[in-house]
């Protein structure tokens, strides 16, 4: 199961101000169960996201939905409708969740309310594609909902490395260049001055300092 906690309350602002309406969108399975992101905790982000707006005197409004899975193309096709009516689409899914969602809808703003901070696995046969490390300090609405840190082989956080050839990573041809992927998402949609965000060394204590790591639910108190 993927284990995800909520983003301080000033970084979901400062993500959402620059639109005017936003679908909140959650996800019914791991981030349910973990109490971070489900149906439950769309609609207290929601309410205190109008509350914010309306002491602002900002014109937010906030559409509320959330789907069976985010990390499955067959239920993050349903909302097309929805994603068509909003500037930009606030998920509370995991980093997997996230970059499925960026994918799909390349043209929009796909904004992470959680921070994925480990992953559990079920034991079984089949082949995986890790897109996201549970780093715990997300950066995708940064780098068009691609990880740099994941999916570039050098981990880069400020643009490619410039060894890529047509495309493929220097070090496995078989290997998409992830900045030159991050490149295409932020061009359809009009985003591409991101990439003149310069990101500061990383901090990695985020990502835990060995040993099992463990997230405790506390609920957190509105005025």
């Amino acid at each position: 199961m993927i284990v995800g906690e909520r983003k301080p309350m000033g970084e979901i602002l400062e993500m959402i101000a620059p639109h005017e309406k936003v679908l909140l969108l959650g996800c019914g399975t791991c981030v349910t169960v973990c109490l971070a992101g489900g149906e439950r905790e769309v609609g207290i982000l929601a309410a205190q996201l109008r509350i914010h707006a309306k002491k602002e005197g900002k014109d937010l409004q906030i559409e509320e939905h959330t789907i069976e899975r985010q990390c499955e193309n067959e239920w993050v096709d349903e909302i097309k409708s929805r994603v068509e009516g909003v500037d930009a689409v606030m998920s509370m899914a995991c980093g997997v969740g996230v970059q499925l969602v960026a994918e799909m809808y390349p043209e929009k703003a796909i904004l992470p309310a959680l921070n994925t901070t480990f992953m559990g696995y079920p034991v079984q046969h089949g082949t995986w594609l890790e897109n996201c490390r549970g780093c715990g300090n997300c950066v995708l609405h940064l780098s068009g909902g691609v990880c740099p840190i994941t999916r570039c082989a050098k981990s880069l956080m400020n643009g490619p490395c410039g060894g890529s050839q047509d495309g493929k990573c220097e070090i496995d041809e078989d290997i998409e260049c992830a900045w030159q992927v991050i490149y295409e998402r932020l061009k359809s949609g009009g985003r591409l001055d991101w990439m003149n965000n310069y990101q500061p060394p990383r901090n990695w204590s985020t990502a835990g300092s060995g040993g099992p790591r463990k997230s405790v639910k506390i609920e957190e108190v509105v005025d």
